[in-house]
């Protein structure tokens, strides 16, 4: 594994990341009891959509330009779109209840990718020819 002095990759370190990965585990713990029919369909839909943020923000970490970055924390924004909308599928069919703890850490979570995404627009605006570098030696061999 390819990591930095100090032991953990560059997205490792991004409180999103760390939202994001929450949000996987709590995804996979709300969709178990769906019926049978449904952790195939909807609970498929959804631990897919959940399991796409953090590893949407992890690849676009690991590429060697912002404009790359931003394409996957765009992909990473969208997936949290798909997830709000399932568990609301989810709640109208009566799959879940709501769960407040679960809906702050879905708007935790958007929020802080959007803080993100506004960051790196912020300093490609700053610094036009200036290409994200990205940490990881050799990214394109993580793709």
């Amino acid at each position: 594994m390819i990591r930095d002095s100090e032991k953990q990759r560059p997205h490792e370190r991004l409180d999103v990341w760390r939202d994001a990965m929450a949000l996987v585990e709590w995804i996979y713990r709300v969709t178990a009891p769906f019926p049978e029919a449904e952790r195939l369909g909807l609970g498929m839909q959804l631990r897919r959509a959940a399991v796409s943020v953090p590893s949407n923000i992890a690849e676009g970490a690991a590429r060697r330009s912002t404009a790359e970055y931003l394409r996957f924390l765009s992909m990473a924004r969208g997936s949290l779109a798909e997830i709000g909308t399932q568990l609301e599928i989810s709640q109208r069919l009566g799959y879940l209840a709501h769960d407040a703890s679960l809906a702050d850490l879905l708007d935790r979570t958007f929020a802080r990718l959007n803080a993100l995404i506004r960051s790196l627009e912020a300093s490609r605006i700053r610094e036009p020819d200036v290409s994200y570098e990205s940490p990881i030696p050799n990214p394109q061999s993580h793709a």
